[in-house]
């Protein structure tokens, strides 16, 4: 049995060693750089920044992208459910019935975002 987990073993042993060697030599070179001016500011082209930084975004902009991702997942999983249905003869029922439920439930998930204003950009 321990033949069987020794290659694991030895893979735990090797990672723990590399990230502990890793943090050590990061420690030791770097205490000999010192900061300076030049060294903290930012880096733009070789030329001396200007101006104020970029604006933030609105929180509405992440929420909308969590959306699209979420929805847009939803295509994927209906591409296979789709191949199963169309080659399935026996279990074609069932098969529809859950995903009208998965859809359902995403619905429920998209009035949801409408309801508390997430997709309205005039705010």
């Amino acid at each position: 049995m321990l033949r069987d987990y020794l290659p694991v073993l030895l893979q735990v042993i090797v990672a723990a060693v590399f990230a502990v060697s890793a943090l050590l030599v990061s420690i030791l070179v770097g205490k000999r750089g010192r900061r300076t001016l030049a060294k903290d500011t930012a880096y733009e082209c070789g030329m001396i920044p200007q101006g104020e930084r970029q604006p933030r975004f609105s929180v509405k902009f992440y929420v909308v992208a969590m959306l699209f991702i979420l929805f847009d997942l939803e295509i994927v999983f209906m591409y296979p459910w789709a191949v199963a249905y169309r080659d399935s003869i026996k279990h074609g029922s069932a098969i529809f019935w859950s995903m009208l439920s998965f859809i359902s439930i995403l619905m429920v998930g998209y009035a949801y975002a409408l309801k508390k204003g997430a997709l309205d950009f005039r705010k």
